[in-house]
């Protein structure tokens, strides 16, 4: 076991401990790596963790098929008193949880340090839990499908948002699929917006049997792209964008632009979205946060016949109402940014830890 670090970030003092730790074995990616990879793209990432409850996935021993991991949702009781936690109450557990807020660069860090590979905010902010800033939808293959069949699964998600004139952000999982999000940050639930994602994905599976399925059942997936509606629901989380992932390479959950989604399904190439932790701080250098309008862009929900509703006519009927609006001729895209908010870290923050 190496000697402890004393480090200072931003006026808080923090004991980092195992740095040399090889956390990625197939790598030799170390936990000193995961830290410092956190601090260089805290620009970026924080806010977009800033007051939401975390859900840690901690892996002490490192990753692989034979090494423990946990989820954590509770903070820790040996936290620093400057890491600012939400008390939530759990329905499921039926006590009140104090999750982790990660609102500075300190409190990323000590998470960091916690080997919190993964970060699992929740799709509302703890101020009103009960509202989903966003929409979001899963997709996830089947083998020996990839994120390529993603790719044109997620362009379709896209043409129907289109339809709606709301705009849509793409993004790796850092896994095997693809997500895409649509900012609301208007009045909303989850049961408006889980109802809503749910009517899309059947949709998509009537129009695309070949390719799509909505049923969470593994048996159907086989070659076939899952389009995951249920994270649409106040007691799930879905993985960060900027978050990296525990698989065999340090990859990480990364925005990507549409066009080069529509090149990888071109080209018929998945490593074309797959990116390590690298390649993610040579891209915010480059291109700025690409994920940038999920934090304010304010877009309402279009009000469906029946989709709030429980029953199965009904749901129809919001199927029936998605597929009305896809017919009708879509507003043009809005036009690409032009600016783009680079990731500039203090001497502090570009420090080896």
């Amino acid at each position: 076991m190496s000697t402890p670090t004393i480090v200072e970030v931003e006026g808080r003092k923090l004991k980092l401990t195992n740095l040399d730790k090889v956390l990625y074995p197939a790598t030799g990616f170390t936990k000193g790596q995961v830290v410092d990879f956190y601090v260089r793209i805290a620009p970026v990432l924080v806010p977009h963790l800033a007051g939401r409850p975390l859900t840690m996935k901690r892996y002490p021993e490192g990753v692989g098929d034979d090494r423990e991991y946990f989820f954590e949702k509770n903070a820790p009781m040996h936290r620093p008193d400057w890491v600012k936690t939400a008390p939530i109450w759990s329905e499921s557990n039926h006590r009140t949880i104090h999750f982790i807020l990660v609102n500075d660069l300190p409190t990323l860090v000590w998470i960091a340090n916690l080997a919190s590979i993964e970060l699992h905010p929740s799709l509302s902010l703890a101020a009103d839990i009960r509202t989903p800033t966003a929409i979001v939808f899963d997709l996830d293959p089947g083998p020996p499908a990839n994120i390529v069949q993603c790719a044109q699964v997620g362009l379709w998600v896209r043409e129907i948002f289109d339809h709606f004139g709301l705009q849509s952000f793409p993004k790796t999982s850092g896994s095997k699929g693809l997500q895409i999000y649509i900012p609301l940050h208007t009045k909303t639930s989850y049961e408006q917006t889980k109802s809503f994602a749910h009517a899309v994905a059947r949709l998509l599976e009537q129009e695309h049997p070949e390719l799509v399925v909505s049923d969470m059942k593994k048996a159907v997936r086989t070659n076939k792209v899952f389009v995951d509606w249920s994270q649409n629901d106040e007691h799930k989380t879905t993985i960060s964008v900027y978050s990296l992932r525990a698989r065999e390479h340090p990859t990480v959950s990364t925005p990507v632009a549409w066009d080069e989604v529509e090149q990888a399904l071109k080209k018929k190439d998945a490593g074309r979205l797959v990116f390590e932790a690298k390649d993610v701080l040579a891209r915010v250098e480059k291109m700025g946060d690409l994920f940038e309008p999920v934090l304010k862009l304010k877009q309402k929900l279009p009000q469906l016949a029946g989709v709030s509703a429980a029953s199965e006519k009904e749901e129809d009927e919001a199927i029936n109402s998605v597929a009305q609006a896809e017919a009708r001729p879509r507003p043009e895209r809005t036009p690409k940014r032009k600016t783009k908010t680079k990731a500039k870290p203090s001497a502090e923050e570009r420090r080896k830890l």
